[in-house]
């Protein structure tokens, strides 16, 4: 009888994960470090060396370099006479440099000036500075004829597109404290007008008013927003309609949602997307001015 030959039926190579991909081009070192300054960062007292290395469950040998060279470049220090490492203010003294105004902007001007080419209107980010509404970037419209706010032009929050969805977009406290100063300025059914008002821009995600500034504009506003759901700033479009029209209205608010998408994106927030078109406008106006 022939010999049975046995077959053996190769394995397949096992794919890495993610996550073992990230392991394996992992910074050992840094990691410790960075394990360090967190460690840090939450405690009130000065700890020494082995009660960070018992805190963190690894050796004394292990943390030793790391923390001779992170107190050699200042990110932790001793207090005179007493041996406890504490944090210092060298992370805060670095975060300054490049403070969150600055950072939003240079994210955000590249974005904006695409977003104005491809809707072919004029753009401004405002933020909220008191009860009012200040202009922190612009870029013109690429058309021959067409609205701008000036940097710095400053209005009232609530009197303003940008205003009222930096409003609806705050931290409850915040919000609230806007609320309770509106009301010390207009009547009782003014200012209940414009909660409901800034209530409902927060559940449709936008802002959209005709003739609000100047009659033949329609101010569309969406919010720039960080990783907690609060707006940082308005991203706003006075759109300015053109007898040869170039891009219609409901794309050129797509190009803004877009923008506005994009900078919160680069802040690990998410803006929801509304459904397009937008919602016709059925006020006008809001509520009056607060005085």
């Amino acid at each position: 009888m022939p010999k049975k030959t046995s077959t053996t039926t190769a394995r397949p190579a096992k794919t890495p994960s993610a996550a073992e991909t990230k392991q394996a081009y992992g910074a050992p070192a840094l990691e410790k470090g960075l394990d360090v300054l967190e460690l840090l960062a939450g405690m009130s007292r000065g700890v020494t060396q082995s009660e960070i290395a018992q805190l963190l469950g690894r050796s004394l040998q292990e943390v030793y370099r790391v923390v001779m060279v992170l107190e050699r470049r200042g990110f932790i220090q001793r207090r005179p006479g007493d041996d406890g490492l504490f944090l210092s203010n060298r992370l805060h003294d670095l975060s300054n440099r490049y403070p969150p105004m600055r950072r939003m902007l240079d994210i955000a001007l590249p974005i904006m000036t695409s977003a104005s080419v491809e809707a072919y209107q004029a753009m401004h980010i405002a933020v909220l500075d008191h009860l009012d509404i200040r202009v922190v970037a612009q870029v013109d419209s690429p058309a021959p004829l067409g609205f701008r706010l000036r940097v710095g032009t400053q209005n009232p929050a609530a009197a303003t597109a940008s205003g009222r969805v930096l409003i609806a977009f705050q931290r409850p406290a915040i919000k609230d404290w806007a609320f309770q100063q509106i009301e010390r300025t207009v009547s009782q059914d003014t200012a209940k007008a414009l909660e409901q008002r800034i209530e409902a821009i927060h559940r449709r995600g936008y802002e959209m008013i005709a003739g609000e500034g100047l009659q033949g504009i329609t101010d569309v506003s969406f919010p720039i927003l960080d990783s907690e759901g609060h707006a940082m700033a308005a991203l706003t479009m006075p759109y300015l309609p053109s007898a040869k029209e170039r891009v219609s209205f409901d794309d050129a608010c797509r190009a803004l949602f877009d923008a506005a998408s994009a900078v919160t994106q680069a802040f690990d927030g998410t803006l929801p997307a509304p459904n397009f078109p937008l919602a016709p406008i059925r006020e006008k106006r809001p509520p009056a001015r607060p005085t």
